[in-house]
């Protein structure tokens, strides 16, 4: 008898697990089609580079699974993960980051996402997470577990972890993109926006790391860039 993770039934039949990649990288995507393809009931419905045709194949092909990056070249996988809740709150995603867990995984289960996955774990590790997302269990490292757990009491007494995770999502994108040495009016390109609107962002990121000027602004940006690398 097939179980959840083996099938699913559309009009009356058994179909294969149906999941969309979504990942700016081709050797990522052809890797994750080559991964996901060994698994005999699972198959890859679709591939993408962009939020915007991501956005368009959720909903033509209503995938069982989505796995997103969370860096895209037009834009945003957190606001991809948010969208995709809010309107297709069936598919269950798995987030893939090559960016520190210790920041992202959290944004990432709250924009929606049941699992987070580190590019840098094994192979076997994606498997692991489709089979539990599958299961309607959230999928994370021990670390992050742990790490979500120690928050619980500390948000409780009011604390925070660092001042970078008082920035808001879409505050963590800009200073990101600072620290690259993007534009003002590139990183309002990137994430289609105004410029203005990038210039408050700015503000409240000064603000929020106690920074008086830009100059102080884009060298902790840089830092923080390198840091993580």
């Amino acid at each position: 008898m097939a179980t959840a993770l083996e099938s699913t039934v559309r009009d009356g039949h058994q179909e294969s697990i149906r999941i969309l990649v979504v990942d700016d990288h081709p050797l990522m995507r052809r890797a994750l089609a080559t991964l996901i393809g060994s698994h005999e009931k699972w198959e890859i419905c679709g591939e993408t580079a962009t939020v915007s045709t991501a956005n368009r194949l959720a909903r033509e092909l209503k995938p069982d699974v989505m796995i997103v990056d969370l860096v895209l070249g037009d834009g945003s996988g957190i606001e991809l993960i948010k969208e995709i809740k809010s309107e297709l709150p069936s598919i269950r995603m798995i987030a893939l980051s090559m960016h520190d867990e210790m920041l992202y995984a959290e944004r990432a289960i709250r924009a929606g996402a049941m699992g987070y996955v580190s590019k840098q774990a094994p192979a076997e590790t994606i498997l692991a997470a489709i089979e539990q997302v599958l299961r309607g269990e959230l999928h994370l490292s021990h670390r992050i577990e742990a790490h979500l757990l120690s928050q619980v009491p500390r948000r409780a007494r009011g604390g925070h972890n660092g001042p970078v995770s008082q920035l808001s999502d879409r505050e963590l994108q800009t200073f990101e993109m600072i620290g690259d040495g993007m534009t003002t009016r590139a990183i309002a390109e990137r994430l289609q926006v105004s410029v203005k609107t990038i210039d408050a962002y700015r503000q409240r990121i000064k603000s929020k790391l106690k920074l008086q000027t830009s100059n102080e602004l884009m060298r902790r940006a840089v830092e923080w860039s390198l840091d993580k690398q």
